[in-house]
């Protein structure tokens, strides 16, 4: 699975028009709960040309490609540095997630100088991100009593809960129920593996996941206010200085 996920990245990325800094796979695969017909979620960040961000014409911060290499279906996104690191310092879990998501299949030697930088970017704020990204998704599986949002809202809400007490960033779900153990993942986890995207929970019984989703929704309140994480990122001069050289090398390398 590792080999074939390899060679479809190496295909999208030899397809872009700019160099990346590291791209990483994330969604389904990341979280642990991949079905047959899940995308390929590919995420990184690319370095413009000098004349695109020195210039009038500021073009092509962010690439996005939907199409199907070897028969798998791949989103790709893609940010400019500049917005990307923008994106890091606007406590952005997403990019967090991508960062440290352990299914890296590019990276460039200023990749792991941003890990540790991004590890100064961590604050107790992103707590409120993982809180009102759970509490949307749980709107849509109130809505559509599918699978795949359900564990969406455990594996966020579980994320939030584990950064806020550990300061560690952890996106897979059954890693972070190692800590937690929630006795129903499980059974939930193995539903999807052996289902679809569109997984249907018709027979949900909606009164305890409620119950769940709000004691988790309180807990993480609870670890937010008692994090000591900082209230804000301390990362952004070494994110400007890392943006400056990479701008620079690239400016001469062209």
């Amino acid at each position: 699975m590792q080999v074939a996920q390899d060679q479809i990245v190496k295909k999208v990325l030899a397809r872009q028009p700019y160099p990346m800094l590291f791209s990483s796979v994330v969604g389904s695969h990341l979280y642990g709960f991949p079905s047959f017909d899940s995308d390929h979620d590919i995420r990184g960040a690319h370095i413009l040309p000098l004349e695109n961000v020195v210039g009038l014409y500021n073009e092509r911060e962010t690439l996005e490609v939907m199409e199907t290499v070897d028969g798998e279906k791949i989103d790709f996104v893609s940010h400019d540095v500049h917005k990307y690191f923008s994106l890091l310092l606007k406590r952005n879990t997403n990019v967090l997630e991508q960062i440290y998501s352990p299914l890296i299949h590019h990276r460039t030697a200023y990749f792991d100088e941003l890990r540790e930088i991004a590890g100064e970017c961590l604050t107790s704020n992103h707590g409120h991100a993982y809180r009102g990204f759970a509490q949307k998704i749980w709107t849509v599986f109130e809505k559509q009593r599918k699978l795949k949002p359900l564990l969406y809202v455990f594996r966020t809400l579980l994320t939030g809960l584990n950064l806020m007490e550990t300061g560690e960033v952890e996106a897979n779900i059954m890693r972070l129920n190692h800590r937690y153990r929630l006795p129903y993942l499980g059974d939930l986890i193995a539903l999807k593996l052996h289902g679809s995207e569109d997984t249907l929970m018709e027979d949900a019984d909606m009164s305890f996941y409620e119950g769940e989703f709000r004691r988790l929704m309180r807990r993480l309140d609870d670890a937010r206010f008692h994090s000591d994480l900082p209230e804000e990122p301390r990362g952004k001069p070494e994110l400007h200085d890392l943006l400056v050289r990479m701008r620079l090398e690239h400016g001469q390398a062209g």
